[in-house]
């Protein structure tokens, strides 16, 4: 199931999923015994799968055509966002403009920070240019979105905590991020302006088919700007799974909540930093850059 928030044609913020070439309001082909927001529905999703198989609801049709409503931030109030730093490739690249190697322990465990959960946009939104910022920059990644509450998770048991996947633009600030790193304290502010995450969240279930034996998804990752391919890589060449970041975040007695994300890290070659502009210019206004994700869908967005 692909699982949207949208603004319906009152204005009205829904939650549902996707349907041929419309969507289904929950809520409304329930009567109400479905939530009308996302964050509910994950809570509580056992329970609301269970109306879902018990009525039929995956077989009716679509409420609204695509065309009636506004795609909005499939989870647009996560409880708290985590992004790794998972791919070899991408850190390889990163930090040989930022003038370091890799520290010896990004092999010993997975490495996280807290970005700004506020700060969510969605697919065809606008995306400001922090002021004064010179080189802003993307970075393509998968993020999973926990659905059970629990701490101190093994990685061989994670499996069951994650409620689905979606599209994550990590959207940077490089100029501001060069910067503060010099400290060595971040990223921070060259990262909590703005994180785009859609079209919709892929239920766990459906993107099994992708899974390997080693626990990494068999899927292409494609970076676009202004329809110009930048960036192909496949989400198989990850070094550390969903679980192994999910046993990291929850270790030492630390919750998991339902709706807290965890992104998986950029990609090798998904930023414009890794070839430092060389594959494209950093981003201006008016440029369009789209993400896609084999088996989820692409993700679009504005630079205003």
């Amino acid at each position: 199931m692909k699982l949207v928030t949208f603004k319906n044609k009152d204005g009205a913020e829904r939650a549902g999923w996707l349907k041929g070439d419309g969507v289904v309001d929950m809520h409304l082909i329930s009567k109400g015994a479905l939530p009308a927001n996302m964050l509910q529905f994950i809570d509580h999703h056992e329970q609301y799968f269970a109306i879902i198989k018990e009525q039929g609801l995956e077989d009716i049709e679509s409420t609204y055509s695509l065309d009636a409503i506004k795609l909005l931030a499939p989870l647009p109030n996560p409880r708290s966002f985590r992004d790794y730093v998972s791919f070899e490739q991408h850190l390889q690249n990163a930090a040989a403009r930022f003038g370091h190697s890799i520290a010896k322990e990004w092999y010993e465990m997975p490495i996280f920070y807290f970005t700004n959960h506020q700060a969510i946009y969605g697919p065809e939104e606008e995306i400001a240019r922090p002021s004064k910022e010179t080189k802003l920059d993307y970075e393509l990644e998968m993020a999973c979105i926990i659905g059970k509450k629990g701490k101190n998770i093994k990685a061989e048991e994670a499996e069951d905590y994650i409620f689905g996947y979606t599209v994550f633009n990590d959207w940077t600030a490089r100029s501001i991020q060069g910067v503060e790193m010099k400290v060595h304290l971040g990223p921070a502010k060259g990262k909590d302006f703005a994180n785009a995450i859609g079209p919709c969240i892929v239920t766990r279930d459906e993107m099994n088919q992708y899974l390997q034996d080693n626990g990494r998804f068999n899927v292409r990752m494609i970076a676009k700007i202004n329809g110009q391919v930048i960036c192909e890589g496949n989400f198989n060449t990850i070094h550390y799974t969903f679980g192994q970041m999910i046993e990291r975040a929850s270790e030492n007695g630390v919750t998991l909540y339902p709706g807290d994300i965890l992104g998986s890290g950029t990609v090798g070659w998904g930023s414009l930093i890794e070839t430092g502009g060389e594959a494209h210019r950093f981003l201006e206004r008016g440029d369009v850059v789209e993400f896609e994700i084999e088996g989820i869908g692409v993700l679009r967005n504005y630079v205003v």
